[in-house]
């Protein structure tokens, strides 16, 4: 079974920045981020394979980016220029034979 923990997540105001770790506990081939705002599905908002492509919503291309330590087994999200259409429970997601899930954390951009 793999284990995800994230953490980072917080209150910022528009424009400002934060970043999302997750640490799985074993080395696995897609992560991600994904995030779900109240009364709206999941949705992604960026991936990284184990070579390193990405790939990003395109609500948040140029404004986040996704980077992974392979030796730590830990993705990060750095996402700047945040606006109050971020605001959701944002989940650390990977992928092998099975999808795993983190347990989420809350982002809330307001002034």
């Amino acid at each position: 079974q793999v284990q995800l923990v994230e953490s980072g997540g917080g209150l910022v105001q528009p424009g400002g920045s934060l970043r999302l770790s997750c640490a799985a506990s074993i080395r696995i081939g897609v992560m991600g981020w994904y995030r779900q705002a109240p009364g709206k599905q999941r949705e992604l908002v960026a991936t990284v394979t184990s070579s390193g492509r990405t790939n990003y919503a395109d609500s948040v291309q140029g404004r986040f980016t996704i980077s992974r330590d392979t030796a730590k087994n830990t993705v990060y999200l750095q996402m700047n220029s945040l606006k109050p259409e971020d605001t959701a429970v944002y989940y650390c997601n990977a992928k092998s034979i099975n999808n795993y899930w983190g347990q989420g954390t809350q982002v809330t951009v307001s002034s």
